[in-house]
Protein backbone atom coordinates (compact mmCIF):
# COMPACT_ATOMS: atom_id res chain seq x y z
CA UNK A 1 0.00 0.00 0.00
CA UNK A 2 1.39 3.85 -0.92
CA UNK A 3 1.24 5.92 1.43
CA UNK A 4 1.81 9.92 1.19
CA UNK A 5 2.55 12.69 3.76
CA UNK A 6 2.18 16.52 2.72
CA UNK A 7 5.11 18.26 2.47
CA UNK A 8 5.88 21.86 2.46
CA UNK A 9 6.63 23.28 -1.44
CA UNK A 10 9.57 25.08 -1.53
CA UNK A 11 9.42 29.27 -3.07
CA UNK A 12 10.07 28.83 -7.11
CA UNK A 13 13.56 29.91 -7.54
CA UNK A 14 14.53 32.60 -10.46
CA UNK A 15 17.04 29.60 -11.95
CA UNK A 16 13.80 27.29 -11.76
CA UNK A 17 11.31 29.58 -13.58
CA UNK A 18 14.62 30.32 -16.35
CA UNK A 19 14.55 26.76 -16.95
CA UNK A 20 11.10 26.00 -17.14
CA UNK A 21 10.15 23.03 -19.24
CA UNK A 22 7.27 24.69 -21.69
CA UNK A 23 4.74 22.69 -23.73
CA UNK A 24 3.60 24.04 -27.41
CA UNK A 25 0.68 22.69 -29.04
CA UNK A 26 1.35 21.28 -32.37
CA UNK A 27 -1.13 22.90 -35.09
CA UNK A 28 -3.35 20.81 -36.92
CA UNK A 29 -0.92 21.11 -40.30
CA UNK A 30 1.57 19.52 -38.42
CA UNK A 31 -0.12 16.67 -36.34
CA UNK A 32 0.66 14.50 -39.10
CA UNK A 33 4.14 14.56 -39.17
CA UNK A 34 4.19 14.02 -35.19
CA UNK A 35 4.70 10.86 -34.65
CA UNK A 36 7.23 10.20 -37.57
CA UNK A 37 9.12 13.59 -36.44
CA UNK A 38 8.72 12.83 -32.76
CA UNK A 39 9.65 8.87 -32.46
CA UNK A 40 10.25 7.75 -36.01
CA UNK A 41 14.17 6.51 -34.59
CA UNK A 42 12.32 3.94 -31.66
CA UNK A 43 10.73 0.56 -33.24
CA UNK A 44 7.13 -0.07 -33.04
CA UNK A 45 6.63 3.92 -32.60
CA UNK A 46 3.44 3.09 -34.15
CA UNK A 47 2.16 1.48 -31.52
CA UNK A 48 2.29 3.56 -29.09
CA UNK A 49 -0.33 5.94 -29.78
CA UNK A 50 -2.98 3.18 -29.88
CA UNK A 51 -1.11 1.88 -26.58
CA UNK A 52 -1.81 5.33 -24.75
CA UNK A 53 -5.38 5.31 -25.75
CA UNK A 54 -5.83 1.74 -24.42
CA UNK A 55 -4.19 2.69 -20.87
CA UNK A 56 -6.79 5.91 -20.66
CA UNK A 57 -9.35 3.17 -20.93
CA UNK A 58 -8.47 0.83 -18.38
CA UNK A 59 -7.41 3.99 -16.41
CA UNK A 60 -10.14 6.53 -16.71
CA UNK A 61 -13.65 4.74 -15.93
CA UNK A 62 -15.31 7.20 -18.17
CA UNK A 63 -12.88 7.64 -20.96
CA UNK A 64 -14.58 6.96 -24.22
CA UNK A 65 -12.43 8.15 -26.51
CA UNK A 66 -12.13 11.20 -28.66
CA UNK A 67 -9.83 14.06 -29.85
CA UNK A 68 -6.21 14.18 -28.35
CA UNK A 69 -3.50 17.12 -28.88
CA UNK A 70 0.46 16.91 -29.23
CA UNK A 71 2.31 18.87 -27.58
CA UNK A 72 5.82 19.24 -28.39
CA UNK A 73 8.25 20.02 -24.89
CA UNK A 74 10.88 23.07 -25.10
CA UNK A 75 13.37 20.04 -23.77
CA UNK A 76 12.55 17.71 -27.11
CA UNK A 77 10.21 15.94 -25.71
CA UNK A 78 6.74 15.40 -27.05
CA UNK A 79 3.18 13.87 -25.20
CA UNK A 80 -0.62 13.70 -26.17
CA UNK A 81 -3.57 14.69 -24.21
CA UNK A 82 -6.95 14.17 -24.31
CA UNK A 83 -8.86 17.05 -25.46
CA UNK A 84 -11.10 19.26 -22.85
CA UNK A 85 -13.61 22.05 -22.78
CA UNK A 86 -12.97 23.21 -19.24
CA UNK A 87 -10.55 22.49 -16.09
CA UNK A 88 -12.74 19.14 -15.18
CA UNK A 89 -11.36 16.83 -13.19
CA UNK A 90 -10.48 13.30 -14.79
CA UNK A 91 -10.70 10.51 -12.12
CA UNK A 92 -7.72 7.71 -13.08
CA UNK A 93 -7.37 4.45 -10.83
CA UNK A 94 -4.13 2.64 -11.49
CA UNK A 95 -4.85 -1.58 -10.17
CA UNK A 96 -1.24 -1.94 -10.48
CA UNK A 97 0.01 0.20 -7.50
CA UNK A 98 -4.04 1.30 -5.73
CA UNK A 99 -3.93 4.20 -6.31
CA UNK A 100 -6.00 6.73 -7.63
CA UNK A 101 -5.92 10.56 -8.74
CA UNK A 102 -7.77 13.06 -9.85
CA UNK A 103 -6.64 15.67 -12.53
CA UNK A 104 -7.11 17.53 -15.51
CA UNK A 105 -6.82 16.61 -19.07
CA UNK A 106 -3.30 17.53 -19.64
CA UNK A 107 -2.07 15.99 -16.54
CA UNK A 108 -4.23 12.50 -17.71
CA UNK A 109 -2.42 12.33 -20.69
CA UNK A 110 0.81 13.20 -19.03
CA UNK A 111 0.24 10.34 -16.87
CA UNK A 112 -0.83 8.22 -20.10
CA UNK A 113 2.42 8.65 -21.50
CA UNK A 114 4.75 7.98 -18.84
CA UNK A 115 3.13 4.61 -18.58
CA UNK A 116 3.32 3.88 -21.82
CA UNK A 117 7.01 5.47 -22.80
CA UNK A 118 8.38 3.25 -20.00
CA UNK A 119 6.54 -0.05 -21.21
CA UNK A 120 7.94 0.84 -24.71
CA UNK A 121 11.25 0.79 -23.21
CA UNK A 122 10.88 -2.45 -21.69
CA UNK A 123 9.71 -3.83 -24.65
CA UNK A 124 12.50 -2.34 -26.88
CA UNK A 125 15.20 -1.33 -25.11
CA UNK A 126 15.89 1.74 -27.08
CA UNK A 127 17.53 4.66 -25.88
CA UNK A 128 15.74 7.31 -27.71
CA UNK A 129 12.18 6.10 -26.26
CA UNK A 130 14.40 6.07 -22.50
CA UNK A 131 15.06 10.05 -23.45
CA UNK A 132 11.66 10.32 -24.76
CA UNK A 133 10.60 8.69 -21.24
CA UNK A 134 12.65 11.59 -19.16
CA UNK A 135 11.99 14.49 -21.29
CA UNK A 136 8.73 13.99 -20.18
CA UNK A 137 9.16 13.39 -16.51
CA UNK A 138 10.73 16.34 -16.33
CA UNK A 139 7.88 18.03 -17.44
CA UNK A 140 5.70 16.41 -15.33
CA UNK A 141 7.98 16.98 -12.53
CA UNK A 142 7.32 20.69 -12.68
CA UNK A 143 3.87 20.66 -13.59
CA UNK A 144 0.84 22.07 -11.33
CA UNK A 145 -0.44 18.58 -11.25
CA UNK A 146 2.72 16.71 -10.66
CA UNK A 147 1.68 15.20 -7.10
CA UNK A 148 -1.48 13.47 -8.78
CA UNK A 149 0.36 12.33 -12.02
CA UNK A 150 3.26 10.71 -9.78
CA UNK A 151 0.56 9.02 -7.84
CA UNK A 152 -0.56 7.27 -10.68
CA UNK A 153 2.52 6.23 -12.53
CA UNK A 154 4.31 4.99 -9.19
Amino acid sequence: MTTQTDTAHSPVSDLQIANAITASLVSDEERADFWPLHFGRIPQWIFIEPRIFSWMERFCEYYSGGIWNFYTLSNGGAFMAPEAEDDKKWTLFNNMNGNSAGMIAEAAGIAMCLIEYSHHVCRTECDAMTAHYYQLRDYALNHPESRAILTIID
